[in-house]
């Protein structure tokens, strides 16, 4: 399994490196978000120190980007325009299963729905092309510097130990529910979105 190929790249590569991409993202993010609220933040659903949807982004991007890694142009418009897709896909998809996108755009310049703007489209393009051009290669540079059979083991860790703290805070959320009259009446949906808003 681990060593079957998906576009050039074998599953334990693109796992590996989703779950860096997970923390670096999570990093970045909850670095960023705590400056501008002056306190610290943890950006993830979580306590643990991940964001699957930067996994998803720097995994995918790459698979479908690093073709174009010779040509600085393309590289940065395609990066751009697929990152900013992936972005309205993905904020819609929140709309439609939490009711709320956890992000809001409506303060930016050039904004679509709250969802997507100008000034993070232009953002992505020059992520992608460090991405693609720079962080990738020292990413799996660092993947092989841990034994195949120790690598294996600690990602088999690494995403339990993130299913078992999704699973623990979503039942935190449903136990604080029960005691707090605020969520009474209210969806498991409205439940988590409360959580995510309170602690950022």
């Amino acid at each position: 399994m681990w060593s079957k190929e998906i576009f050039g790249s074998d599953v334990y590569h693109l796992v590996s490196a989703f779950i860096v991409y997970s923390i670096l993202g999570w990093a970045v993010e909850s670095l960023y978000m705590s400056f501008c609220n002056k306190k610290i933040t943890n950006r993830g659903f979580g306590t643990g120190p991940y964001c699957p949807i930067y996994g998803f982004g720097g995994v995918v991007g790459y698979l479908i980007l690093h073709p174009l890694k010779t040509n600085y142009i393309k590289l940065y418009f395609a990066g751009a325009l697929l990152a900013t897709v992936f972005e309205y896909l993905v904020g819609i998809g929140m709309q439609k299963i939490f009711g709320e996108v956890w992000w809001d755009y409506n303060n930016k310049k050039m904004n679509y729905k709250g969802i997507i703007c100008l000034e993070s489209t232009i953002a992505w393009g020059f992520y992608a092309v460090i991405i693609i051009c720079v962080l990738n290669n020292k990413v799996l540079g660092f993947i092989d510097t841990i034994g195949f059979s120790v690598g294996i083991i600690a990602v088999r860790v690494i995403i339990f130990a993130a299913l078992v703290d999704y699973i623990h805070t979503l039942y935190g959320i449903i136990e604080d529910s029960k005691e707090d009259v605020e969520y009474k009446g209210k969806s498991l949906r409205e439940k988590c979105l409360d959580f995510v808003f309170r602690r950022n």
